[in-house]
């Protein structure tokens, strides 16, 4: 009888530790990533400027390519200054923009790509999608998952906290994003890959249920697996439907509508997450959702992070747009605008209650 079986696109190594990124050149020549040292190194104008002169001297063979933004713009200068120089893989050492930018321009020249999170706002940071600012507002670009990802605790602990925060309410929002994938499966006889399933829903309850907070590396070692699996999820299923539903259709509809004034791709997803499963009925569900959110200080309701009852609802009902084929509970019910306003005057007294 024949073994049937599947390869994974993940990395080949995952450093989560505190030092991690002092032991850079060692974790890459071990695995044969670089052995030579010729890394091109993006990072971010400020604070990518002290990591910098920390890894400098340990690795004198690698050149350093500074990144103003997350524009698609950035990410083909990027590609271009690096093309023909020989590299052995294109580091991204940063947030999430720095990362995406990396991935694209690595993606694009052909090389692989190793990401070093210095934050853990969102799953970006291992995911094969790069989320680039364009002319028309945002894209998503499918690119390879990044070949090894490495997270120092004590450079995560000098993030600021609110940073860190985002990722939480990124991450528990994959149980929303699978009850939406489920709900697809039942209506459309949409498939759901039940591997990228598992392990997206694995990760939010991971973090949902800990008990601990941003100040323990316990606590911040699981947070960092869980936006590891998480992007992991997406590469095996090929998109971002294990980690991206109404929560994130809700998000997306904040940055389209209101470019500059959106919060952290985390703290409104958090916030479409709660509401997606009060919508859907899960009220206790819900609540821990809220719960969990408050103790850990993200928002949960749109006043908090400066948008009105009316400039959510008008998001709420754009929603759908951002995703065009995508069905989940905003696409099942299908509700007006006076619908969605009754909806959330009922989810914030519940949630106040």
């Amino acid at each position: 009888m024949p073994v049937l079986t599947r390869l994974i696109p993940s990395p080949v190594v995952v450093d989560i530790s505190r030092g991690a990124m002092d032991q850079l050149d060692g974790i890459l020549a071990d695995q044969r990533i670089s052995t030579s040292g010729r890394l091109a190194i993006a990072i971010s104008g400020g604070s990518g400027q002290a990591l910098r002169a920390r890894l400098e001297q340990a690795l004198p063979h690698a050149d350093w390519y500074p990144v103003v933004d997350g524009t698609i713009d950035s990410a083909v200068k990027l590609a271009d200054d690096i093309k023909g120089r020989r590299y052995d893989a294109v580091v991204g050492l940063g947030g999430g923009k720095i990362i995406d930018v990396a991935k694209y321009a690595a993606a694009r020249v052909g090389l692989p790509m190793v990401a070093i999170a210095t934050n853990l706002s969102h799953d970006g940071i291992c995911s094969p999608v790069s989320i680039l600012d364009n002319d028309n507002g945002r894209g998503s670009y499918g690119v390879p998952t990044p070949i090894a990802m490495v997270i120092d605790l004590d450079v995560i602990r000098e993030a600021p906290t609110r940073f860190v925060r985002a990722g939480i309410g990124d991450v528990i929002s994959n149980i929303s994003a699978i009850a939406d994938w489920e709900l697809s499966h039942k209506i459309t006889g949409e498939a759901v890959d039940g591997l990228a399933a598992a392990m997206a829903r694995t990760a939010g309850e991971s973090v949902l249920r800990h008990p601990g907070g941003c100040g323990d590396d316990e606590f911040l070692t699981v947070l960092s697996e869980a936006l590891v699996l998480s992007g992991i999820a997406m590469s095996i299923s090929g998109d971002s439907r294990p980690s991206s539903g109404a929560c994130h259709e809700i998000s997306h509809a904040f940055d389209l509508l209101h470019p500059g004034r959106s919060a952290l791709h985390g703290e409104q997803v958090g916030i479409g997450a709660a509401f997606a499963m009060h919508l859907r009925g899960a009220r206790e569900q819900s609540g821990l959702f809220v719960e969990v959110l408050r103790r850990h200080g993200l928002p949960v309701l749109p006043q908090e992070i400066g948008f009105s009852v009316d400039e959510f609802t008008a998001a709420v009902e754009y929603a759908p747009q951002t995703r065009p084929g995508r069905f989940t509970i905003l696409e099942h019910l299908n509700l007006s605008a006076a619908e969605i306003r009754d909806a959330y005057a009922d989810y914030a007294q519940t949630i106040r209650s």
